[in-house]
């Protein structure tokens, strides 16, 4: 079977220890780090085979909000998978942001607007991003460029997300809103996906930091985690 269908398949048969369990696991864990989350890998499969969090001897105590985003997390992919073959839409965008930011802290504050673009002007990195009136035109000219293309490869997606991440259409949460696109998108046009690790998270960085000058920095990192994803497809015997 297809990568995607195989994913669709465990999901809808409950599958354990099969390749959608392990990208379950893997993906929430290292997008979630990324942004910051005190979990560790361990602790997040806990939570995801169990629905119940462990702490070892020693261990800070389990901030809430990394728990209940780490949960929401396995619902964007699942909703992901639901939609993988759809073309990218506002209302996609917008549901992986109010699914993700569901029951946290952030969504009881009425100025961060969960599901819904930002309110408030931010910077990421030092980069200005769109101002919250220019969101919405900025992401629908960018969808409308991107859904026009014809033939799809792994650096038009590469690009989008850049370009979505220069945006930041949200108050918080787009880095994986946005790696959740692009892993829909490799799925959608039957290109191998990949997962960003938490270690690797500064080449990821400047890789954004420095797309405009040099591409390759960005493209690198995330064709390495390509790298890593299909040696996880040959171990599970998956076609690419």
């Amino acid at each position: 079977m297809k990568l995607l269908e195989t994913l669709q398949e465990e999901k809808s048969s409950n599958l354990k220890g099969g390749i959608y369990h392990k990208t379950q696991v893997r993906l929430t864990y290292n997008t979630n780090r990324i942004e910051g989350s005190k979990l560790s890998e361990e602790q997040t499969r806990y939570i995801y085979e169990t629905n119940t969090l462990f702490t070892e001897k020693g261990e800070n105590t389990a901030n809430i909000d990394d728990i209940i985003e780490t949960v929401n997390h396995f619902q964007c992919f699942d909703y992901m998978l639901k939609i993988a073959k759809e073309p990218l839409s506002e209302e996609h965008i917008k549901e992986f942001h109010k699914i993700l930011k569901l029951n946290t802290s952030d969504a009881k504050k009425e100025w961060f607007n969960v599901g819904a673009y930002k309110l408030k002007p931010n910077i990421v990195g030092g980069i200005e991003t769109s101002k919250p009136s220019e969101v919405e035109n900025d992401i629908r000219k960018l969808l409308k460029s991107y859904n026009e293309k014809i033939n799809f490869e792994v650096f038009d997606i590469i690009n989008f997300h850049y370009e979505f991440e220069t945006i930041h259409p949200f108050q918080d949460g787009n880095g994986r809103v946005g790696r959740l696109i692009m892993f829909k998108e490799c799925l959608k046009n039957n290109i191998v996906p990949f997962i960003i690790e938490d270690e690797f998270k500064f080449f990821y960085y400047r890789g954004l930091f420095e797309y405009t000058k040099i591409k390759g920095y960005l493209i690198d990192t995330c064709l390495s985690a390509q790298n890593n994803y299909i040696e996880l497809m040959k171990y599970f015997e998956i076609e690419k």
